[in-house]
């Protein structure tokens, strides 16, 4: 269940966690379009073109655990990419 509006507001992530977020995306839009799917094994890592590596498994595991209290914009874009929240 998504946070009332006046909690989502006080809900920011700190910038650790926001680069931490957007580096999960950026793995998962690009295993996505390497497969066809937004779905990964928990124990996938994904590298990205700079050399990083994201544990893309654990993210989306984490993710779905608590996309309650994800942002709606956050949701939003995993959405967008493919997400199923069951």
């Amino acid at each position: 269940m998504p946070l009332p509006p006046e909690q989502e507001a006080h809900a920011k992530p700190s910038k650790a966690a926001s680069g931490a977020f957007e580096r999960g995306i950026a793995a998962l839009a690009q295993y996505k379009a390497r497969t066809g799917s937004a779905t990964a094994p928990r124990g996938h890592v994904e590298q990205l073109e700079d050399g990083a590596e994201v544990k893309l498994g654990v993210f989306l595991s984490n993710t779905k655990t608590r996309h309650a209290k994800l942002t709606a914009a956050r949701r939003k874009v995993l959405v967008e990419l493919g997400v199923d929240w069951a």
